[in-house]
């Protein structure tokens, strides 16, 4: 039987609009927990005590540890002034990606998870990269990739910068795109050359800059030359509070909560597929002649092995 909650349960929104931090979330519900109903008791303890876990487990899962509904979660996040269970999240998120990543403490995180049950590491990566993915389709970021797609067909060259962690997205994205757009390079950095790389990119031009916590040094020394140089900067991070995004014309956050022990890049290199299937779709004919031209060489130097 589903639980039945006081007409006035839901209710309470606080007209300045709900709490911005984990420190504020958590002195609201202590505040309002000896008038909850015993279901919503439930839910608020679980909150109070596993913000960990809500930042990145999925609503079910986070509901059945609770033992409640997913509905009573979201009653619960609705109580504090948040439009959605996602919303309400999303303070425990950024907190999360917020504080030092300590890659040894995710480390010790794996194996306790796997004293619980044998199947349980599996399950719980498998859950946050779908949750992830699902987070990066909305119709905002929709738009926001076409107005950056329409940016990047525009650019005379494109710069693409990422470093350590972020270094894989930085090469997916050149490597990709430059089979469709040879305007595109990879900035290396390496042996001091960073200068030197980003000293041909100006005006006319775009610098595309990945970089998640800990953020590299290196990324914000690239954007704080492309900038000084008048270009454009497109930035993929966490969150809003990254110190990529001041002075970025398109910014896009994306989840990478898991319980692995380095940040994911899930999400990062799917909105990549998305940006250039955008460029694809939307730009010139001689995109597409670029790429049937790219596979033709490579078969042609016996790059592909044939499975006849």
């Amino acid at each position: 039987m589903l639980e039945q909650e006081p007409q006035n349960a839901d209710a309470q929104n606080d007209e300045t609009g709900p709490p911005s931090d984990l420190d504020t979330v958590n002195q609201q519900l202590a505040a309002a927990y000896p008038e909850l109903s015993p279901q919503l008791k439930l839910a608020a303890g679980y909150v109070l005590e596993h913000p960990v876990e809500i930042a990145f487990q999925s609503i079910r899962k986070s509901a059945t540890a609770a033992r409640v509904t997913a509905s009573t979660l979201v009653r619960l996040a609705k109580r504090l002034g948040f439009d959605s269970y996602e919303q309400f999240r999303e303070v425990f998120q950024s907190a999360v990606q917020a504080s030092p990543v300590e890659l040894s403490g995710r480390a010790s995180n794996l194996r306790n998870l796997a004293s619980q049950t044998d199947d349980q590491v599996f399950l719980d990566v498998g859950d946050a990269a779908f949750d992830n993915i699902g987070r990066l389709f909305t119709a905002d970021t929709q738009a926001r990739v076409r107005d950056a797609a329409r940016m990047l067909l525009g650019a005379e060259k494109i710069a693409v910068v990422g470093f350590r962690d972020t270094f894989a997205c930085a090469y997916h994205f050149a490597y990709v795109g430059r089979i469709a757009m040879p305007n595109i390079q990879l900035i290396r950095g390496q042996e001091g050359g960073l200068l030197t790389e980003l000293a041909p990119f100006g005006e006319k031009d775009l610098v595309v800059a990945f970089g998640f916590e800990p953020y590299c040094g290196e990324t914000v020394r690239a954007l704080d030359i492309a900038r000084a140089n008048g270009v454009r900067p497109i930035v993929v991070t966490d969150t809003l509070r990254s110190p990529l995004v001041p002075g970025a014309a398109i910014t896009f956050t994306v989840a990478n909560a898991t319980p692995h022990f380095f940040p994911s890049i899930l999400s990062a290199i799917t909105l990549i597929e998305v940006l250039l299937a955008e460029c694809v779709a939307f730009g010139p004919d001689s995109l597409v002649d670029n790429v049937a031209s790219f596979e033709s060489r490579m078969r042609e130097m016996g790059a592909y092995v044939s499975n006849e």
